[in-house]
């Protein structure tokens, strides 16, 4: 049995197979989730985990080079912009309607339980070397 870091079987094992370039949709519970991607859904309640708990773990976990998220968000939810810039250095911004569009793309969702408006980032990952 795993002691540290993400427990979850499901996702730990999806992020494993991850490779560079890959994207990863971490998103709020209301974002539609595109068909195709391999989905960990981890929400619970409203708001339960977190988008900026899951954010954490995956960065914690992940190597990332850059995120996408959408433009809304800077106005909307300035709490989790204030995260992603502080989190992604390398952070795009779009509309949210083209953040739907490129989430199809994505090799993983993750779907978290936040309940605040344009709660989501799209991860491009890098690699360790």
């Amino acid at each position: 049995m795993k002691k540290s870091g993400i427990l979850n079987r499901h996702l730990a094992g999806a992020l494993a197979e991850l490779g560079h370039g890959d994207t990863v949709l971490v998103c709020d519970a209301g974002m539609p989730v595109p068909a195709g991607p391999r989905v960990v859904d981890l929400a619970f309640r409203a708001g339960v985990p977190s988008f900026a708990e899951i954010l954490d773990g995956l960065l914690a976990e992940l190597v990332v080079e850059g995120g996408t998220a959408a433009d809304e968000v800077r106005e909307a939810n300035p709490e989790t912009w204030r995260l992603l810039r502080a989190a992604l250095p390398a952070l795009d911004l779009v509309p949210h309607a083209s953040l739907k569009e490129l989430s199809a793309g994505a090799r993983l969702v993750v779907r978290t339980g936040e309940a605040r408006p344009y709660a989501n980032v799209l991860l491009r990952c890098g690699v360790f070397f």
